[in-house]
């Protein structure tokens, strides 16, 4: 007999006395040297647990005596370890993170295959589509043979993905799955909602099928949330494991491979040889030249951008929506745009002003066969290994897609240039900013380096010509800064406002009457520095929204032919996702930013 018997288990039911019911179930689980995580929320429970196999039993009892949770049916798995390294039972909003609002799995189910049902539908031959909810580093271990993957790497991906699938599909029987079958609890319904007319689920997910089928159907093994990494038909550990450093599953042929060397790295995120690194740039610029010759959102094509119904909107006309969104749009614009069949609903259908929406529901506004207005595109990679890009952002070129830009987009750019995977911006610059912008190249990686910009451990320091001399060389500025718009786009200073604090030194005062200042922001507030820089009588040369004498102007994207926004993201230092060694990087300095061995500009600390 296994030393450990290890269960999963989720139920969708309604939950109160959360609070109380944590530190029940924390001591109760310590006290029986069970280990893992419980996660409670109003909507039910799910859960990860493994220990003594009579202990686990004491806690499924106790868990089905918890009003609600009586039909609370656990999938067993043994083990000859302790694959949890500690007791964790949290609160949250939902018991599997998804976003989308207005999706009950308990009240409105999707209805269920059993795995026995689906291995003779298999058997049979019938005609059916099998969908994988999975993220793309557990399809990696093994999926369902045939199965349809999605190419995500988080849940929350889930909807925008099958916004994607072929309008055909959803007239096509789909048998979807997952690891345990909780996140096709709430996929089902979405689909359904999205008008696939034939959902079905997999009744305890791949766990199950595996427990009464068996492995008929089914390549490879299914990757789990511990330290086992991966079972296999039998529910046996398999020898699959995690790179240390970057955190991908590898096979066995992976760690076959002379660049897995644990803990270091693996073929995934292996660093070439820095005498690489001069060539590997040229190679990367270049592409990114290719790509932008013509630029990419220079020839017409529909923009299609999505719109959430936000759960205030809930039983509200399309019109009062957009109205609440866009407080500073004006509402008989709407209503033209609505009448013209800008606004579409998932099946492409317009959506009239005067509709009611659904709370979660998925929008999307259509501005016919585009050209985007011209940007800057000289980017140019000033570091990149397998793990992040660290790329010197021109201007004006905006981050993300926005406004009139969707396709003339540093992410869009990126997309391109490193498809198939997926760059993850790690913080943002304003489109007219240029500098140093860092991306992760992986999930994995950005879960370590997307945590440091939003945590205030990232050393930040910008360049900025701003009009006027400052009274003293050094000085700061702590007002706090509106959360929301205070003009088209631009933010204003709020006494009730988000926390904020921006340090700043005088580098040299020229004879113009503007000021070359180093600011350092301590927060990550939208607009910060020039917010503060305005709030102080010192505006940013060239700023189109932060004007002098206080005024607030149009918060536009300039034109390449503009005069520029003095505002440089110069350096950073951080700490390395993969290798955890800090990181120094300097983006070189702009034409209007002059000579700077004039100036007292010592490197970061």
């Amino acid at each position: 007999m296994a030393a450990f018997t290890n269960i999963s288990a989720y139920l969708f039911s309604p939950l109160d006395g959360l609070k109380e019911l944590r530190e029940h179930l924390l001591g109760f689980c310590r006290a029986r040297a069970l280990k893992g995580t419980i996660l409670l929320s109003s909507e039910g429970v799910n859960l990860f647990i493994a220990g003594p196999p009579d202990r686990v039993e004491e806690l499924v009892a106790e868990l089905r005596g918890v009003p609600g949770l009586a039909k609370l049916a656990p999938k067993h798995s043994p083990s000859d370890h302790q694959p949890f390294n500690r007791m964790l039972v949290r609160i949250k909003k939902e018991i599997i993170a998804f976003g989308v609002e207005g999706i009950d799995p308990a009240a409105r189910p999707s209805p269920k295959l059993t795995a026995r049902e689906l291995k003779a539908w298999l058997d049979e031959g019938r005609p059916v589509t099998l969908l994988d909810t999975r993220n793309d580093y557990e399809v990696k271990l093994g999926t369902f043979r045939g199965a349809k993957t999605l190419d995500i790497d988080h849940f929350r991906k889930f909807p925008e993905a099958v916004r994607a699938l072929p309008e055909a599909m959803k007239d096509e029987p789909i048998v979807m799955f997952c690891t345990g079958g909780i996140r096709c609890e709430k996929a089902g319904p979405f689909m359904e909602r999205e008008g696939f007319r034939h959902i079905h689920q997999l009744d305890g997910g791949i766990l199950k099928y595996f427990e009464e089928a068996g492995g008929d159907h089914y390549d490879g093994e299914c990757f789990v949330f511990d330290q086992r990494t991966g079972v296999d038909p039998a529910l046996r550990e398999t020898g699959s494991t995690q790179c240390y450093a970057c955190l991908t599953p590898l096979t066995a042929e992976d760690q076959d491979d002379p660049r897995y060397a644990p803990p270091h790295s693996c073929p995934h995120c292996w660093k070439a040889p820095a005498d690489l690194m001069a060539g590997r740039l040229e190679k990367r610029n270049a592409q990114f030249r290719a790509l932008t010759t013509p630029l990419p959102g220079a020839a017409p094509a529909d923009n299609l951008r999505p719109l959430n119904v936000p759960a205030a909107s809930e039983g509200h006309t399309l019109l009062e929506c957009l109205t609440a969104l866009f407080p500073h749009g004006d509402p008989d614009d709407f209503s033209a745009l609505c009448a013209a069949g800008r606004f579409v609903d998932a099946a492409g259908q317009p959506v009239a002003a005067g509709r009611i929406v659904r709370a979660g529901e998925r929008l999307r506004r259509v501005t016919p066969a585009e050209i985007e207005p011209a940007v800057n595109a000289d980017i140019r990679v000033l570091y990149e290994d397998e793990a992040i890009v660290v790329l010197h952002k021109p201007a004006p070129l905006p981050m993300h897609a926005c406004g009139r830009f969707s396709r003339n987009t540093l992410q869009h750019i990126l997309a391109l240039a490193y498809a198939p995977l997926k760059p993850r911006s790690a913080h943002r610059l304003d489109a007219n900013t240029t500098g140093l912008a860092v991306f992760a190249l992986t999930r994995q990686h950005a879960a370590r380096l997307q945590p440091q910009f939003e945590n205030g451990t990232v050393e930040k320091r910008y360049l900025a010509r701003v009009a006027g001399h400052p009274a003293a060389d050094e000085f700061s500025c702590d007002a706090p800064i509106g959360a929301r718009p205070v003009a088209a786009g631009a933010r204003g200073v709020d006494d009730e406002g988000q926390a904020a604090r921006t340090e700043f030194r005088v580098l040299h005062r020229d004879s113009d009457g503007t000021a070359l200042l180093e600011a350092r922001p301590l927060t990550g507030r939208t607009n910060q520095i020039r917010v503060h820089l305005h709030h102080l009588g010192h505006p940013v040369c060239g700023d189109p929204a932060y004007l002098p004498d206080g005024a607030a102007g149009d918060s536009q994207t300039l034109s390449p032919d503009d005069p520029p926004l003095c505002l440089h993201a110069w350096r950073l230092n951080f700490d390395h996702p993969r290798t955890g060694a800090r990181m120094f990087l300097e983006a070189p300095a702009p034409s209007w930013a002059g000579d700077l061995s004039r100036c007292d500009s010592s490197p970061v600390d």
